[in-house]
């Protein structure tokens, strides 16, 4: 081997792995698709393999590619982590961050965490990705993003999950509603019921079933939605009754519409709000200051 890879063919590499399509990838590592076809050709004249099967009309990596790439994510990452070393010698907050959050917290949390971000620090460059845990969780270990806020506990590895404040989950339902009359309510009350829940892939369906101690034979699922926005519009339309985390219900989320919210009379209804973040990395000071500035924006600082 004349020389050994670089840390861009590398990146070439793992973009078009993850996208399945060069032009694609391209466009992820803001190049040409030539430039990109060259790199990785580059890349497998230094290896002496080949890392992509081209006789097919779909990409498709070949064994030692598939091996190959995922070295080159745990090598992009510990750059990554490298370079984090030295952010963390500066003042926190002085530099970036990429936070992932999950929607079901996005839009009704980043509002007040972002306005006092900017006002105690202008300095300071907060980049937000919104998506699934799933994904999510796939680009903090791949280097993409630094810091996760998502509800816990969530199936990862090699990560530090820190859990910040409880959410309280409300009983949705259109306004009349004999679930929503009940004086007690309680979440047995569900069962059998016509539950609306967000679709597989949002871990809010799974904390809500396992909050509210339910099995998927218990409730009946009429429709699935991709949005707490659609779930409301089929409560109001009274297609069925739903679950509301108690974030999304203060922000107004419920404004214009009949539905109304409905505690249970249960204890710990509620999903846990927290933090996750590569165990490896030197940040970690930084991000539990990320975690307590949310709680004094939730009006649970100490």
């Amino acid at each position: 081997m004349s020389h050994p890879p670089t840390l861009k063919q590398l990146k070439y590499l793992c973009a078009v792995a993850d996208k399945q399509h060069f032009g694609q990838a391209a466009s992820a590592c803001f190049v040409s698709q030539s430039t990109l076809s060259a790199g990785i050709s580059e890349l497998e004249q230094t290896l002496g393999v080949t890392l992509i099967d081209r006789s097919k009309k779909h990409v498709s990596l070949t064994a030692i590619g598939r091996d190959v790439t995922e070295r080159a994510k745990a090598v992009l990452t510990d750059i990554d982590d490298l370079v984090a070393t030295a952010v963390a010698a500066h003042e926190p907050f002085s530099t970036e961050m990429r936070l992932g959050v999950i929607p079901t917290i996005a839009p009704f949390l980043l509002p007040k965490i972002l306005k006092t971000f900017r006002q105690r620090y202008p300095r300071f460059k907060l980049y937000i990705r919104e998506d699934l845990s799933g994904n999510l969780l796939e680009e903090l270990h791949a280097g993409q993003l630094d810091l996760l806020l998502l509800a816990l506990p969530y199936p990862a590895e090699g990560v530090t999950q820190r859990h910040l404040f409880y959410d309280e989950l409300l009983l949705a339902t259109s306004k009349g509603d004999k679930l929503g009359k009940r004086k007690r309510l309680l979440t047995s009350d569900l069962k059998q019921s016509e539950l609306l829940l967000l679709e597989e892939g949002h871990c809010l369906r799974d904390h809500v079933l396992d909050a509210c101690k339910l099995k998927d034979r218990d409730i009946k699922v009429p429709y699935q939605a991709t949005s707490l926005n659609t779930v409301i519009q089929m409560v109001a339309n009274d297609i069925g009754v739903s679950i509301l985390p108690r974030m999304a219900v203060d922000a107004n989320i419920l404004r214009g519409t009949s539905v109304e919210a409905h505690a249970f009379a249960d204890r710990e209804v509620q999903r846990s709000i927290g933090l996750m973040w590569r165990s490896r990395s030197p940040r970690q000071e930084e991000f539990t200051q990320v975690g307590e500035l949310i709680c004094e924006c939730m009006g649970l600082a100490g």
